[in-house]
C-alpha cells in the first residue's frame, strides 16, 4: 500500500485524516445549518435596526479610504520602476513555487521525509499549533502560502525607500491588520481544528456562535461589542476596585477618592493619582493582589485618586483646562482640606500623565506649587516617536473624528476600544472571533479583560485638544501649547520627576518616554520596566515577575543608555518607593477620610460605575 494511502489511517486506530472531516449525521448537520442561518438573521437585524432608525451612522468609509490611500502610495513606489516591480513579483512567485514543490513532494508516494517549510511562523505565533497544519498536505499548503504572502507584503513596506515615516508606519500597521484578518486560521474550511469541531458537533458550534454574535451586536447597539471574557462574575466595588475609602470631592468631570489608611503612621506628603480618562482608574485597583493603590497605602501613603466621569453630551465642551481645574486642582484642594497639607506627591498614568505635565507647566506660571514631586507611568510629553496610535492621527483622520464627535458631543467608547484592540489584533480580536463566533464557546472570566471592556467615552473638546496638541502638532514639548490664556513650557517644571517607561509598550514606547525626559526643567529619574503598557506597570513585588532597568541621566542615545543600564529582577514598585522617600520621608499619624470634612459616599464612587 502506498504512503499516501497509509496516511489516511490514524496511528491510534481512530478516524483517518479524511474521515475526521466528513459529516456523520447529514440530517442533523442540515438542521443546525438552518438554525445558524436563523441566528445570523438576528445578528443582521441587530446591526440594521439602529441604522434604519437613524440611531447609528457608519463612519467605516473614512478609515477604509485612508487605508486605500496609504496602499496607493506604497504601490506608487514599487510600480514607478518596472525592474523593481518585477523583482518584487519574482520574490513572491519564487516563494509560491517553493510552497508548491513542497506540497507535491509531501503527497508523492516516494517514501521521502516531508520537506522543510518554505517559511515558518514567527516565534510565539499560536495560530498554527494544531498538528494537522503540518501533517495534512492541504492545510500545510494553505499555511505556507499565507505566511509567504504576508511576509512578502511586510517586506514591501520595509524596503519602500521613498515613503515618509508616517506613511510607512500606517502601511505597516494596515498590512498587519489585513494579514491578521485573512489568516486561514480565521475560517471554518481552512482551519483544521475548526473544521473538525464543526463536523464533530454537526454544526452546533456555529449555531451557538451566531447566537453570541447577535447578542454582541445588540449589546453594542448596532456595532459589534466583542466579548473578551465572561464579565458576569465581576462587579465594581464588590470584587474589583475594592480598596476601602470615601469620595471626598465631586465636580462635573471628576470624583476625588481618599482611601483608608493601613498603617499607624503615614508619609507627611499625601499622594494624588491622576489616571487616564481613556479608561477607568481601577486598573490600579483590580484586586487586592494586583492593586497598586492598596500597596501604596500599605507603604504609608495617604492615597487620593481622581475618578473621571464617563462623559456624555453634557460634557462636550469640557477641554483640558476644565479637566485641570475640575479634576487635578480639585484633587489638590481636597487633599489640602482633608489633610491640611500643601505639599503633595503626584502620579500621572498615560494620558493622565500628559495632562499632569501640562498642568504642572501651567501651575508653575500661576504660582501653584503644591505638587513637590511628579511620577509618570508610561507617559508621553513628546510625540515625535509616539506609538501605534499615531497611525490614526493625521489632519484628515482627526477632522473625521471631530465631525463624528460633534454630532453627539463625545466619541463613543466602543470606537476607542476598537482602536486599542486593533493595536494587538492578533491577541485581542481574532482569537476571540474564533473562540466566540466559530467555536461557540464562552470566554473565561478575567478581571483585566473585564476592565479592558469597560470602555469610556471621550468628551469632544477634550479629545480634539489632545489629538491636535499632542499627536498632530506636538505642542507640549515644543513649548507652544496654550492653556488658560498662557503658553506653557515643560522647562518650567523644576520639581523632581520619576519617569517610568515599559520595554514592550506599543502605546508610549520607551524611546518616546526617554526623549520626553529632556524637556523637564528639573532632575529626572528614568526607569524602564519589563513587559508592556499595562503588565509592566501593574506588577506587584509579590508576583516576582519581569524586571526593571536603571541607569544614568536620560540623555544622548536611547540604545546606548539601555545597553549600559543595570537590570534588576522583579518589580520597580520598591525602587519608586525608595525614590519617593528620598524626596521627603517625614511621617505623621494616619489620616482617616471624613475626619475634617463631609464625605460623599464610599469608594470607588459613582462615576466609575457608569458604563457605555
Amino acid at each position: 500500500m502506498s504512503k499516501a494511502a497509509d496516511s489516511d489511517k490514524a496511528e491510534d486506530g481512530g478516524p483517518s485524516s479524511v474521515e475526521q472531516y466528513l459529516v456523520k449525521d447529514p440530517e442533523r448537520f442540515a438542521l443546525n445549518m438552518a438554525r445558524m442561518v436563523e441566528q445570523a438573521g438576528k445578528a443582521a437585524s441587530a446591526w440594521a435596526e439602529p441604522r434604519e432608525k437613524g440611531e447609528v451612522r457608519d463612519h467605516v468609509a473614512e478609515p477604509v479610504v485612508d487605508m486605500v490611500k496609504t496602499f496607493s502610495k506604497l504601490s506608487e513606489y514599487w510600480l514607478a520602476d518596472p525592474q523593481r516591480a518585477l523583482e518584487a513579483q519574482t520574490r513572491l512567485f519564487a516563494g509560491y513555487m517553493t510552497v508548491w514543490a513542497n506540497a507535491i513532494q509531501r503527497v508523492s508516494p516516494n517514501g521521502e521525509a516531508p520537506p522543510d517549510d518554505a517559511v515558518k511562523p514567527e516565534r510565539g505565533d499560536k495560530r498554527f499549533q494544531d498538528p494537522e497544519w503540518g501533517r495534512n498536505a492541504f492545510f500545510d499548503f494553505l499555511k505556507q502560502a499565507y505566511l509567504v504572502t504576508s511576509r512578502w507584503a511586510t517586506d514591501l513596506v520595509e524596503h519602500a525607500e521613498g515613503l515618509d515615516e508616517h506613511t510607512r508606519h500606517k502601511a505597516s500597521f494596515y498590512v498587519k491588520q489585513v494579514s491578521n484578518a485573512i489568516a486561514p486560521s480565521n475560517f471554518i474550511l481552512t482551519n483544521p481544528e475548526l473544521f473538525r469541531e464543526t463536523v464533530a458537533s454537526n454544526g452546533e458550534n456555529l449555531v451557538r456562535g451566531m447566537k453570541m454574535l447577535a447578542e454582541d451586536i445588540a449589546a453594542g447597539k448596532g456595532d459589534l461589542k466583542l466579548r473578551q471574557a465572561d464579565y458576569s462574575p465581576f462587579e465594581i466595588g464588590k470584587n474589583v476596585a475594592t480598596t476601602p475609602g470615601k469620595v471626598v470631592g465631586r465636580s462635573d468631570v471628576a470624583e476625588i477618592i481618599q482611601y483608608d489608611p493601613a498603617t499607624e503612621t503615614v508619609l507627611k506628603r499625601p499622594l494624588l493619582i491622576c489616571p487616564p480618562w481613556i479608561n477607568k482608574f481601577y486598573i490600579l485597583d483590580l484586586n487586592p493582589q494586583k492593586s497598586f493603590i492598596r500597596w501604596a497605602i500599605e507603604q504609608g501613603h495617604t492615597v487620593f485618586v481622581i475618578s473621571w466621569i464617563n462623559p456624555d453630551e453634557r460634557h462636550g465642551s469640557k477641554g483640558w483646562e476644565a479637566y485641570i481645574r475640575e479634576g487635578l486642582q480639585l484633587g489638590l484642594d481636597m487633599v489640602e482640606k482633608a489633610t491640611g497639607e500643601k505639599e503633595v506627591n503626584a502620579i500621572g498614568y498615560c494620558v493622565g500623565g500628559t495632562l499632569l505635565a501640562a498642568a504642572l507647566a501651567l501651575l508653575a506660571q500661576e504660582g501653584d506649587n503644591r505638587i513637590k514631586s511628579a511620577t509618570f507611568f508610561t507617559t508621553q510629553v513628546d510625540f515625535t516617536y509616539a506609538g501605534d496610535l499615531k497611525v490614526f492621527v493625521d489632519e484628515d483622520q482627526v477632522a473625521a473624528v471631530e465631525r463624528s464627535m460633534n454630532e453627539k458631543g463625545y466619541l463613543d467608547g466602543t470606537k476607542m476600544a476598537t482602536a486599542f484592540n486593533m493595536l494587538r489584533s492578533g491577541d485581542l480580536i481574532w482569537p476571540y472571533v474564533i473562540n466566540n463566533y466559530m467555536r461557540g464557546k464562552d470566554p473565561l472570566p478575567f478581571d483585566l479583560l473585564y476592565w479592558n471592556a469597560d470602555s469610556t467615552r471621550m468628551a469632544a473638546a477634550n479629545h480634539s485638544f489632545y489629538l491636535r496638541n499632542c499627536y498632530l502638532e506636538n505642542n507640549l514639548s515644543r513649548g507652544t501649547m496654550e492653556l488658560a490664556g498662557r503658553t506653557v513650557s515643560l522647562g518650567d517644571i523644576k520639581i523632581p520627576v520619576y519617569n517610568l517607561a515599559t520595554k514592550e509598550d506599543h502605546i508610549a514606547p520607551a524611546l518616546s518616554v526617554f526623549l520626553g525626559s529632556r524637556y523637564f526643567g528639573g532632575t529626572v529619574e528614568y526607569v524602564v520596566a519589563g513587559s508592556g503598557h499595562i503588565a509592566g506597570v501593574v506588577n506587584p513585588p509579590a508576583a516576582k515577575k519581569y524586571q526593571y532597568w536603571t541607569g544614568g541621566k536620560p540623555v544622548g542615545d536611547f540604545g546606548q543608555w539601555f545597553a549600559a543600564a543595570v537590570e534588576h529582577p522583579g518589580s520597580w514598585w520598591t525602587h519608586w518607593q525608595h525614590w519617593v522617600e528620598t524626596q521627603d520621608n517625614a511621617r505623621v499619624p494616619a489620616r482617616k477620610p471624613g475626619k475634617h470634612m463631609k464625605t460623599l459616599g464610599d469608594a470607588p464612587g459613582t462615576y466609575v460605575k457608569v458604563r457605555v
